[in-house]
């Protein structure tokens, strides 16, 4: 790749490597440069600009952070689509993360330009949490080092999540005399707690003496299950204490005792009949975060836990707090998340200008409306609601078999923006953002919309994504939860192209290649240019 200032006239289909305000257009940086835009630059008397140029041998930034990201999206992960260059991963479902260092460190190490960051191993993640994130260093990739990442990545799982079960748990809690009142409520509260955020079901609690004999009758009353926890009146200090002494007497082998872990070392690894047994140390009846939840943690996944794998655990397992440090864990920022799309499609017009109902014409062997929606489907979005209105009992049948929710807008005469309204304050309570598509745009493509909900990017200021086409704004656009307000204050027929132009300074903007963002049915000629294009593609 050659990257420096050429003549505009040289500028063809080079790279924009820094965005440029021309009048009321801006060219942005990552742009390729198309004719059009040089001929603007050429107006506006730009002698030169800054830009990239890519060899034979480059792929372009997003092309290889998509490959190298669906590679190292392993079991129960899912890859988004890139966006300058970057390509995210998430979990799937809740559960550990579990990277193969090794070869995460060999993929780095490769090239400069190629970087893959990934949570710490074994981290815990919930459903949708971001796991990975690959990013290219603008623009592109040498050919090379993708097919040498690629290599690697084919050697099996590099990146994956290992799910929580959902497992019976045997808790038995021992008592002493004297015990401070509640403190064994306090102690099954804890565990309860923790075993439900981890998917698992208590089977049963045991309540006895702490005591050798009490405990190994204990043990022998708990019914089967797949984890037994032991949470002792007082912390394990040997293998010969009771806790213990009564898993061994009991048939069962002690396989570790402590770890370095602080809090959380005096914790007992044990099996009895080929289930895994905890002595839980005192520190776990406190919510904060301790050793036990490490290896509780990976037991509910499935996990085998060994001595040597607790011994690791001391990197990283200092977790006591310290002046210097207070509350370390309590203080770290909530993990990015894959935020949930709606699509929101508005089916409510009269169609006036088509003389009747456009969105029941027949397009590709189905409904236009269907036809779109289908199109909204094979995306990425999380789920598709449709406002009707007009003729709304026929739209409803000409979606038949289409897994949408409606919404009815009664007020649909009084313009598009009483439809928006209304499929956004169904939406807004449990959606990140909306996808607001209009029904009469069966060429939009699913690519197109998973690249602009990769683009959606709180944390960047990326609250609004539109599609353009040969410079002009098309549909759908995606609406940031921030502006839900707003377009909640809409008027008229405009719906939100109004306050698009109020917030230009944070539109992204997504290059599309096709003009099917941009082209509706309004009229007999629009519908008939529609089908012509279909056709062709």
């Amino acid at each position: 790749m050659k990257f420096g200032a050429v003549p505009v006239s040289e500028a063809l289909g080079c790279i924009l490597a820094h965005s440029l305000r021309l009048g009321e257009v801006t060219l942005k940086k990552g742009k390729a440069l198309q004719a059009d835009d040089v001929a603007l630059l050429q107006a506006q008397n730009v002698a030169e600009v800054v830009v990239a140029r890519l060899d034979d041998d480059d792929v372009p930034e997003d092309e290889a952070a998509a490959l190298i990201s669906r590679a190292l999206a392993g079991s129960s992960t899912v890859a988004q689509a890139a966006f300058t260059g970057r390509a995210n991963v998430f979990a799937a479902e809740a559960g550990l993360v579990k990277i193969d260092k090794q070869r995460l460190n060999q993929i780095n190490h490769l090239h400069e330009s190629l970087t893959v960051a990934t949570l710490s191993n074994w981290a815990r993640v919930s459903a949708r949490d971001m796991v990975a994130t690959v990013k290219i260093i603008p623009y592109a990739l040498p050919r090379t080092v993708l097919d040498q990442a690629l290599e690697i990545l084919s050697g099996g799982a590099v990146l994956q999540v290992e799910i929580f079960k959902s497992k019976n748990v045997g808790v038995v809690l021992t008592q002493v005399p004297r015990m401070k009142a509640g403190l064994l409520a306090k102690s099954e509260k804890s565990l309860r707690d923790r075993i439900a955020a981890l998917k698992g079901e208590v089977a049963q609690v045991v309540i006895c003496d702490h005591q050798n004999d009490a405990l190994l009758q204990a043990l022998k009353t708990l019914p089967p299950c797949d984890v037994i926890l032991i949470f002792g009146a007082v912390a394990i200090v040997d293998r010969a204490d009771v806790v213990p002494a009564a898993v061994v007497a009991a048939g069962g082998a002690v396989l570790h005792m402590g770890m370095p872990v602080d809090p959380g070392n005096l914790l007992m690894l044990a099996a009895f009949q080929s289930t895994p047994v905890i002595g839980v140390p005192t520190c776990a009846r406190s919510p904060k975060l301790n050793g036990f939840d490490w290896v509780l943690a990976r037991v509910m996944a499935g996990l085998e836990v060994t001595p040597e794998d607790i011994m690791e655990m001391g990197l990283g397992g200092l977790l006591a707090e310290i002046p210097s440090r207070p509350q370390p864990r309590e203080s770290q920022a909530a993990p990015a998340r894959l935020p949930r799309v709606a699509a929101l499609v508005l089916a409510a017009g009269t169609s006036s200008r088509m003389g009747r109902n456009k969105l029941l014409e027949p397009f590709q062997g189905q409904a236009m409306v269907g036809a779109t929606v289908a199109r909204v489907k094979a995306s990425v979005v999380d789920e598709v609601m449709v406002v009707t209105g007009h003729q709304a009992e026929d739209v409803r049948a000409a979606l038949a078999g289409h897994d949408v929710t409606f919404v009815h807008n009664s007020d649909f005469a009084q313009g598009l923006s009483t439809s928006l309204k209304a499929g956004v304050a169904a939406l807004r309570d449990h959606v990140d953002a909306i996808l607001v598509c209009l029904g009469d745009m069966p060429l939009i493509e699913a690519r197109d919309i998973n690249a602009m909900i990769a683009a959606y990017n709180v944390a960047e200021e990326r609250h609004v994504v539109v599609p353009v086409h040969g410079r002009r704004y098309g549909n759908p656009i995606l609406w940031g939860s921030a502006h839900f307000d707003a377009l909640m204050a809409c008027e008229g027929d405009r719906g939100a192209r109004g306050l698009l132009e109020r917030l230009a300074g944070e539109v992204v903007e997504i290059e599309i290649n096709h003009p099917g963002v941009v082209m509706d049915a309004d009229t007999p000629e629009a519908l008939a240019a529609m089908r012509q294009l279909a056709a062709q593609i």
